[in-house]
């Protein structure tokens, strides 16, 4: 491994007093609808306005947001500027533009890009348009930082199956890049310290994703430092400030502590990061003194901001698309725009997928007919008439994607009423005709990966496929590492009762199916509160399109009414008859005795009527 270039300098840091303004991005957000293209079968998303009880009034209208948003199931770079520039398209086309960094001048912009098949390294110059290509590998390389004195690049690449940090001299392309990281573990997302002798990085060599630290006068292994120690959580996306007094990154916990945006301060290295707010993908502002980050729920993402002490600065707003990268600094475009950032502004985009109803002789008016899926195998291969079209344009994405035809083969599609699911699945969506659940063999053969995503009480899971060609021209390394169902029957009582744990990074390359389905409109489902000792619960390859309806709704749609109705419970009889209580006996009746006459008492030869009382007689039973 060549040695470290000791040269960097530390640039004069520049302040500038501003904040962003981000009113504005809410009004063109919604009003962006030519520029964002969205199936027909699904509404256009809209930001939701900031109530006007923000806690602080917004400023710094002059500020430049620049950002990697999914569209159409493509990553774009996009540009705002609340003062002048609604969201602006900067790159066009079927192919992913991601992970942006801004040059410490603020003239450059270097990102990430598979336009040429296979992931490389871009510089774009932001005031005339004017692209230069700075790697040219079959490998992947992305997540670019650029030195304080711009002169190199550092970088992640995957190289002998794995990812590591390397470093690039602008200067000479020619030259091999200097490996940072050699670690059987993955090695990405380096962000260098405007100081110049440090960068920050991710590295899942103790087991999951920590932050750590390289510092660039050591040569030795003592060179790393592991800033966040969390055992029970995976880190990403670290940022400095400017001025290198904090650096920021994103947390998801699968323990008690809390996911979102932790900050570490340089000058109390040893103290732990401390909890700011929920999020991810942190970007600062020019003084350092505010982040905005990007919040996931299961199924939509939305902007926020925050101050150091963790005061809410922004309300959530709702974004169109997925984040794939950030950046938050004080400079402008020129207006008019170069002529190939209005060309791919206007670029307009079709619906993913266009729906066909049709209509059988036997149609009722209130009733949706179910429609066979062709070369599918499931217990039941049938979809709603709504929703087979997307499920079709999904299969056909995901094969030119992966290579290989992962939804030919489904766990299930529709299910009758008839058959019973899994006990906590009796008002499941695999009903409704709307859901489709991916065979979860193919996670046993190594050709799926589910990362797991806490929000909340809720548990959900993010799939990746692996791709059929491993040369780089398709999909992405895997970064984060999976979560292991598997593990509960190791005979680990931790990993028993978490549900399992943490897997090491998978190699190769692999797509993300979620964010493809979640583009096409198919929904993720969470898991069933009981999932850590059932596995059946976990439910981590089953999507929905449920159409903006509830499940007995959505039902409705199939069904009449009255198969809905749940009927009263009647007990059977038992085969043991019940035993009958014994009588109550009647007391037998006591014979009267008869009066016998004395045998030495004459008879009275005529009985004569006297006022003598009549003799006693005695009572039954007497003497």
């Amino acid at each position: 491994m060549k040695p470290l270039h000791n040269s960097f300098q530390k640039p004069a840091i520049s302040r500038h007093c501003v904040l962003l303004g981000l009113l504005g991005m809410l009004l063109t957000l919604s009003g962006c609808t030519t520029l964002l293209a969205t199936p027909t079968s699904t509404p256009e998303p809209t930001a939701t306005p900031i109530p006007t009880s923000t806690p602080f009034e917004l400023t710094g209208l002059d500020d430049l947001f620049l950002l990697s948003l999914v569209e159409n199931g493509y990553a774009h770079l996009f540009a705002y500027s609340p003062k002048g520039l609604p969201l602006t398209r900067l790159t066009s086309g079927e192919w992913n533009d991601i992970t942006p960094s801004l040059s410490p001048d603020g003239k450059r912009l270097a990102f990430a890009s598979n336009r040429d098949g296979s992931y490389n390294l871009y510089i774009l110059d932001l005031q005339s348009g004017e692209l230069r290509q700075v790697t040219n590998t079959p490998d992947y390389n992305a997540a670019p930082s650029w030195s304080p004195d711009m002169s190199w690049l550092a970088f992640e690449t995957y190289t002998n199956d794995n990812l590591e940090i390397a470093l690039l001299l602008l200067a000479d392309l020619d030259q091999e890049p200097v490996r940072l990281t050699e670690d059987p573990g993955a090695d990405y997302a380096p962000a260098w310290s405007p100081y110049g002798r440090q960068i920050a990085f991710v590295s899942s060599r103790t087991g999951d994703s920590d932050i750590w630290l390289a510092d660039l006068d050591i040569t030795d292994e003592g060179r790393y430092i592991n800033l966040s120690h969390t055992p029970q959580a995976t880190e990403d996306h670290p940022t400095w400030t400017n001025d290198s007094s904090h650096l920021a990154w994103a947390s998801s916990s699968v323990s008690s502590a809390f996911s979102g945006i932790y900050l570490w301060e340089a000058a109390n290295p040893s103290r732990p990061a401390h909890w700011i707010g929920t999020g991810s993908w942190p970007a600062w502002n020019a003084d350092g003194d505010q982040i905005v980050a990007q919040i996931d729920t299961p199924n939509a993402h939305y902007l926020t901001a925050y101050s150091l002490e963790g005061s809410l600065l922004l309300q959530p707003t709702r974004l169109p698309g997925f984040v794939r990268g950030l950046v938050w600094n004080n400079l402008t475009l020129p207006d008019p725009l170069p002529e190939n950032y209005q060309k791919a502004a206007a670029e307009k985009y079709g619906p993913l997928w266009i729906p066909f109803y049709e209509q059988p002789d036997d149609k009722l008016e209130d009733r949706w007919a179910l429609m066979d899926l062709k070369d599918v195998v499931a217990p039941c291969p049938q979809l709603h008439d709504q929703v087979d079209e997307a499920f079709a344009s999904l299969r056909q994405r995901v094969i030119e994607e992966a290579g290989w035809d992962a939804m030919a083969n489904l766990q299930n599609a529709f299910t009758p009423l008839t058959t019973s699911l899994d006990p906590g699945l009796g008002d499941d969506w695999l009903y409704t005709g709307r859901a489709f659940a991916l065979n979860p063999v193919v996670s046993n053969a190594g050709w799926m990966a589910a990362v797991r995503e806490d929000f909340g009480q809720q548990t959900y899971w993010r799939v990746y496929l692996r791709t059929l060609k491993q040369d780089g021209s398709m999909g992405e390394p895997l970064h984060t590492p999976p979560w292991d169902l598997n593990a509960r029957f190791a005979l680990d009582p931790r990993s028993y009762e978490q549900g399992g744990k943490f897997a090491p990074v998978p190699t190769g390359y692999w797509i993300d199916f979620t964010l493809l389905a979640n583009e096409y409109g198919w929904n993720r489902q969470p898991a069933l509160p009981n999932w850590r000792t059932y596995f059946n619960g976990a439910r981590f390859t089953e999507f929905v399109m449920d159409g903006d309806l509830d499940w007995y709704s959505a039902m409705l749609q199939i069904y009449p009414s009255e198969i809905l109705i749940t009927p009263t419970s009647v007990s059977p009889p038992t085969f043991t008859p019940t035993k009958t209580p014994y009588p109550t006996w009647t007391p037998k009746p006591t014979r009267t005795p008869k009066i016998t006459p004395s045998a030495t008492q004459p008879p009275s030869p005529t009985p004569t009527i006297t006022d003598t009382p009549l003799p006693y007689l005695p009572t039954p039973g007497g003497n």
